[in-house]
């Protein structure tokens, strides 16, 4: 959520990042200037209103003193209190409807941000590593699992419908052994608290980090009890200091997570159908940042080297992208992709996203510190995968992937793989 006050008064801004996203402005400015002239009109009248009743409260006690007569006076006062309550429920409706805007916003892009249309125009920044070189055609991960017989995808189907599957084996032994190695290299190495949260969460939560009210279709929601399948550990952790007031000198608080993560990938009809590219449930490894906004850019930065180590640890060749304006989701200012080289697929894949959203999910949340002149200030948030379970598990099978169809688990992942 964006400062409404600021946008009041900078218009310009909101235009010109609505544009940058390739989103027509025209209408929400436009509603933004409806709404605000008719709360201006009613607040006047209001304000009117009540200026008039403290005068006649006073005329009324001179005449009270006198023994005069205040029946017609009374009525008259009731009247303008009934139309003072009428108009203050309208402003209530104002509010709410300026609020409701708001909330469908996106956030101010970042300058360093590329224009950009599509992910086509996200720019690379850096690599690690160079693709393998194979004597044989390799094979996709979903191939391979399903020969060795630790991936069981019909049965997965069987249990929850399409997008679903299994692991046996050293199918489930490896995503377990992922899981405790990326968990300790954040811990040990990177300085991050881990945390254990629910995997289910009230509607709030989902609109303090920007799921909702936007994009409510997307995700699973348990609608009699009013709770929601997290899509994400972001969610969860990004609300532990929801209403809540921190120390500076805690500043930046760093926290990790392991989570199923729950989506319904709608609108991905016909993509990725096979293999744990695009699936409804899987596992991830999740880094959330608050800290001062002075130094929201430099603990982004660090984030990023914190994701990219596990890549470097397990020498899976990837490359850091900066995403484009279109590119970048409604909550982000500023995003960085990274991607694993996947030779089975022959193409580059999504393994984490590294986001800082400034100061946009912490109004929503009312997430603050005090700052040395006493005053309450809003933290900024990041959050990033670090990694993606079962993505990270393809792309060892495909990159580690032996010509008689087995394969071989990476030196840094060994003694977690037990």
């Amino acid at each position: 959520m964006l400062d409404l006050n600021y946008l009041i008064n900078h218009p310009d801004d909101l235009r010109n990042s609505l544009n940058k996203r390739f989103i027509d402005s025209t209408k929400i400015i436009s509603d933004i200037d409806t709404v605000l002239h008719h709360k201006k009109g009613v607040q006047s009248e209001v304000e009117a209103l009540r200026s008039e009743r403290n005068r006649v409260s006073k005329e009324v006690g001179i005449i009270k003193s006198k023994g005069g007569d205040i029946t017609e006076i009374s009525h008259s006062m009731k009247e303008v209190g009934n139309k003072i309550k009428e108009l203050e429920v309208e402003l209530e409706s104002l509010e709410q409807q300026l609020l409701d805007i708001n909330l469908g916003l996106p956030n101010i892009l970042d300058d360093s941000v590329p224009i950009g249309k599509s992910e086509e125009e996200n720019v690379e920044i850096r690599t690690f590593g160079s693709k393998r070189n194979f004597s044989f055609v390799p094979k996709a991960h979903f191939e391979i699992g399903e020969a060795l017989k630790i991936f069981d995808f019909e049965r997965g189907v069987k249990l929850a419908g399409a997008r679903a599957y299994t692991y046996f084996g050293q199918g489930a032994k490896l995503e377990r052994a992922l899981m405790n190695f990326m968990l300790s290299t954040h811990t040990n190495e990177h300085g991050y608290t881990e945390v254990w949260v629910p995997m289910i969460v009230n509607d709030t939560c989902m609109l303090t980090t920007g799921q909702y009210p936007k994009f409510k279709d997307e995700y699973y929601r348990l609608e009699k009890d009013e709770l929601n399948l997290i899509p994400t550990a972001e969610v969860p952790l990004t609300n532990l200091y929801r209403d809540e007031i921190l120390k500076e000198e805690d500043l930046p608080i760093s926290i990790t997570a392991h989570t199923s993560c729950f989506r319904r990938e709608a609108g991905s009809y016909g993509r990725d159908t096979k293999g744990l590219v695009r699936v409804h449930q899987f596992q991830k490894v999740e880094l959330v940042k608050f800290s001062k906004p002075e130094d929201s850019n430099t603990e982004h930065e660090k984030m990023l080297s914190h994701a990219e180590k596990i890549l470097q640890k397990l020498d899976l060749h990837y490359r850091v992208v900066l995403l484009c304006s279109k590119d970048t989701s409604n909550s982000s200012s500023k995003t960085y992709d990274i991607e694993v080289w996947m030779p089975g697929l022959n193409r580059y894949m999504e393994i984490s996203s590294v986001s800082n959203f400034k100061d946009f999910q912490a109004r929503r949340g009312k997430i603050r510190y005090k700052n040395k002149e006493g005053k309450n200030q809003l933290v900024h948030t990041i959050n990033g995968s670090g990694l993606a379970i079962g993505r990270t598990l393809a792309a060892i099978i495909e990159n580690y992937q032996k010509e008689d169809g087995t394969f071989d688990v990476p030196e840094g992942l060994k003694e977690y793989y037990r």
